[in-house]
């Protein structure tokens, strides 16, 4: 399998100082296949006035060091608007999608929803931003842009309803960024949550947890609740309870021959943990033939 990895893994180096262009030197000093941005802003660029010319300077950097970008990844809300009006919210993720362009993304994820704006089915509100998806979709599909949505923020977070957003928005370009490891945000097992994902897959992350019962006192330091009031906190990819060899595996027999990228957000050292996150991966593919 081929394994990038998300500019997110870096967040606390770039809030340090990093920019794009040292996380993309990091990345392959590393070995990393590709390289997945999230969210540009110029305040870790290298002096450009837009987003445009940063978007520019990075595939052309990462270019010369022979480092695909794989995804570009975006925040959206269709149904409350982010930063915009929810009827302004397509033409942004639009503009979202001409930053991919160029980049050279051939995929780009954008999310769903973050609340329920006064409903109570999530299948009414599903079925409220279906048509704001699919433009986006259809005009993505223009520039040769697959767009994606991932199982995570709280709300579209399970696999059952991540299938019936796919199925309703219908577009062959449009499909699913599954993350392993957000499924336990929901309490759902990932094991079965990916084969249930696999077919739609247009894009993968890994990520890992240490996992507490709620049974427990909920313990010190950067810990998620999740939705049954289990406990999660981020670690290195193979440190935690994310079954992510057999993930992996349902994935590969699917015939899903994309990259996967993996997205760190624990406590400990950024550089080391993805190196080790790194390590175990290739082992585990060596493991799968």
């Amino acid at each position: 399998m081929k394994f990038g990895v998300s500019s997110y893994s870096f967040k606390k180096l770039l809030n340090n100082g990093m920019t794009y262009f040292e996380v993309c030197d990091e990345a392959v000093k590393m070995g990393y296949d590709g390289i997945e941005f999230v969210d540009l802003t110029l305040a870790h660029g290298n002096g450009q006035e837009t987003l445009e010319e940063l978007a520019v300077a990075l595939r052309e950097y990462c270019a010369k060091l022979g480092l695909p970008i794989v995804a570009y990844t975006i925040g959206s809300d269709f149904l409350n608007g982010l930063r915009c009006t929810p009827a302004e919210e397509p033409a942004r993720v639009k503009k979202c999608v001409d930053i991919a362009c160029l980049l050279g993304a051939k995929v780009m994820r954008h999310d769903a929803f973050w609340s329920m704006a006064g409903l109570r089915d999530w299948k009414a509100a599903v079925d409220r931003i279906v048509p704001a998806i699919q433009e986006v979709a259809d005009y993505a599909k223009e520039c040769g842009i697959k767009t994606c949505t991932e199982n995570h923020g709280t709300i579209i977070q399970d696999s059952d309803r991540m299938e019936y957003l796919i199925r309703a928005v219908d577009r062959e370009n449009y499909g699913w960024l599954i993350d392993l490891g957000n499924f336990m945000c929901a309490d759902e097992d990932p094991q079965r949550a990916v084969g249930v994902a696999a077919p739609y897959a247009m894009h993968a992350h890994i990520k890992d947890f240490i996992f507490k019962s709620g049974q427990c006192i909920k313990p010190e330091g950067h810990w998620l609740t999740t939705r049954s009031g289990n406990y999660l906190r981020g670690t290195v990819v193979g440190d935690g309870v994310v079954p992510i060899k057999p993930c992996l595996t349902i994935l590969k027999n699917a015939g899903y021959d994309g990259y996967v990228s993996v997205e760190f957000e624990g406590e400990e050292d950024n550089l080391t943990a993805l190196k080790n996150g790194l390590a175990f991966l290739r082992k585990v593919d060596a493991c799968q033939g």
